[in-house]
This record gives structure tokens, C-alpha cells and sequence, in this order.
């Protein structure tokens, strides 16, 4: 509910703030080539995410065949697109395939660890992708980069002080812990694969993230326009969102303005981004009547 309340608060502050209008010229805005991109470029992302999924999940020793890993990551985007929070749709999946592998706790496992892959790759290209253009977080970056660096270690030296024998809580989350990424996220044939499917992504998401910025008409270089979308792809990462809506627009009217362009052009662009990820999502919408579809008829039957 506070998350909610947190996502209508920065839409409130944006329309007092710009009004709105670019909100309903954004979507105004979109045509068909946009459209079409975004369908690409969201079938990519999603088969890359599963992919990634699919390989920490059997590296847990939860076998995910890959066409079953698409249905299940293109219903969560929708529903992620769609409800509030964010991450409604991961957790579906996750307890979903858990309960398909006979072991919920392992099948949440493998949901938490691949997503936590797909936001390290993320945040580790943001830091030198940040560092390497001009962006108005560019003087801040070392404290910016430090910070989750700072909680990493910390996390790091606090599992070290956990014992690891014993049959308290703690220990045994720490083992498990440790096994999970060393199976999961680090094992050979695993490690490579969940990189590549994570920059993929990220790729994915920027790239469509350029065409809202184009479709919302703004003609700055790619070179300008590339760090300041890449800070509203980062804050679509706070669960405090409505329908995907709320961090990014704030964190695109801000930055678009920080860098001599308007916030209005911001929260255009970011609405353009908004609107062409839940078409790209819409397939998601189809896996999720298809999937009710057979078990009213079983029902019905019975």
C-alpha cells in the first residue's frame, strides 16, 4: 500500500510540476514503426530472461525447460506492467514453477537469484557506461558507486560472521546461500551465460528506452541522451511504482532537465518508454487466458 501511495505522490508532484500535457503527448506521440521495435525488442529481452532463468534454475538442480521459461517471463512482465509494485509478476512465476517442480522454497530461489544477476550486470554497465559520458550524476559517480559496493561487502563480511555449521537459522541460510550461487550463478557452465543474457537485456531495454526519446522528439545525441535514460531504467528498480509508472518519470523529468534539456520532454519520453513496454508485454496478456482457459474446461468437466 506505502508503495502505491509513494508512485501516485511522484505522479501528483510531476503533473503540479509540468502539467499534463506531456504525459498525453507522449502517448500521442507513438506510431506504428515504434510499436513494431518495441514488439523486437521485447521478444529479445524476454527469451533472454528466461534464458538467464532457465539456467540458474537448473543449476539449482530445478529443471526449467526454455519454451515453458518464455510463457512464464512474458505473463510476468505483463503482470509486472500492470499491477502495482513491480514484482507481482516474478513472484507468480516463481511460486508457479516452484509448485510445477515439486519444491517452492528452490523454485523462489532461482526467481531471486536471477533477477539479483540481471540487476548487478545492470548496475555494474550503468557505473561505467555513467563514467564513460557526460550525465549529471557524472561528479557523483564514485559516491553513487560506492554505496552498493559499500553494502556488498558488508554482506559479504556479515555471511562470514554467520557460523556455518550448526542447525541455527542463520547457518543454514548461508550455506544455502552459498551453494545456490556457486551452482546457480557461478558455475561454468552457467556464469557466462547469465552475463551475456543480463547485458542483452539491458541493451534491450535501453534500446527501447532511445526509441521513446526519439518518438517523444527528442534530437539530442545519442552520445547525451544514452546516460539519461539509462538513470530512468535504473529507477524503474523501486517497487514503488503504479502500473510502472511514478520513480522513472521523476528520475527522467529531473535528469532531462539536469542536462539543459526540459523535464517535460523527460516525462514525455518516459511515458513514450511506458506505454511501448506494456505492448511489448501484451504477449504476456495471451500466456495468461491461455493458461486459465484449460482449467475452466477441466473444471467444467469435472
Amino acid at each position: 500500500m506505502l508503495r502505491t501511495v509513494g508512485g501516485l505522490g511522484v505522479l501528483a508532484v510531476l503533473v503540479w510540476w509540468v502539467g499534463t500535457g506531456p504525459f498525453l503527448a507522449g502517448l500521442r506521440l507513438i506510431d506504428a514503426p515504434a510499436l513494431a521495435a518495441a514488439l523486437v525488442l521485447g521478444a529479445v529481452t524476454t527469451v533472454c530472461c528466461a534464458w538467464r532463468w532457465s539456467l540458474v534454475a537448473e543449476g539449482l538442480g530445478v529443471r526449467l525447460p526454455l519454451p515453458t521459461a518464455v510463457a512464464h517471463c512474458y505473463r510476468a512482465v505483463f503482470l509486472n506492467s500492470t499491477l502495482p509494485g513491480g514484482v507481482l509478476g516474478d513472484v507468480h512465476r516463481a511460486v508457479r514453477h516452484g509448485r510445477d517442480a515439486g519444491d517452492v522454497a528452490r523454485g523462489v530461489r532461482a526467481v531471486v537469484w536471477e533477477r539479483a544477476a540481471g540487476q548487478l550486470v545492470q548496475l555494474v554497465l550503468a557505473v561505467v557506461l555513467l563514467a564513460a559520458l557526460p550525465s549529471p550524476v557524472r561528479p557523483y559517480l564514485p559516491l553513487l558507486a560506492g554505496v552498493p559496493a559499500a553494502g556488498v561487502v558488508g554482506l559479504a563480511l556479515a555471511a562470514r560472521a554467520v557460523p556455518r555449521s550448526g542447525a541455527s537459522r542463520w547457518a543454514r541460510a548461508v550455506r544455502t546461500a552459498g551453494a545456490d550461487v556457486r551452482a546457480g550463478l557461478l558455475a561454468r557452465r552457467t556464469w557466462l551465460g547469465v552475463t551475456a543474457a543480463s547485458a542483452v537485456v539491458v541493451a534491450g531495454h535501453l534500446g527501447t528506452f532511445l526509441i521513446a526519446a526519439r518518438t517523444a522528439g527528442a534530437d539530442a545525441p545519442l552520445s547525451r541522451l544514452l546516460p539519461l535514460t539509462l538513470l530512468a531504467l535504473l529507477a524503474m528498480g523501486l517497487p514503488t511504482n503504479v502500473g510502472g509508472f511514478g520513480p522513472r518519470e521523476g528520475v527522467a523529468a529531473w535528469a532531462f532537465a539536469a542536462a539543459g534539456l526540459t523535464a517535460a520532454q523527460g516525462v514525455a519520453t518516459a511515458t513514450v518508454y511506458g506505454a511501448l513496454a506494456l505492448a511489448a508485454s501484451l504477449p504476456g496478456a495471451v500466456v495468461l487466458v491461455a493458461g486459465r482457459w484449460p482449467r475452466r474446461l477441466t473444471g467444467r468437466r469435472r
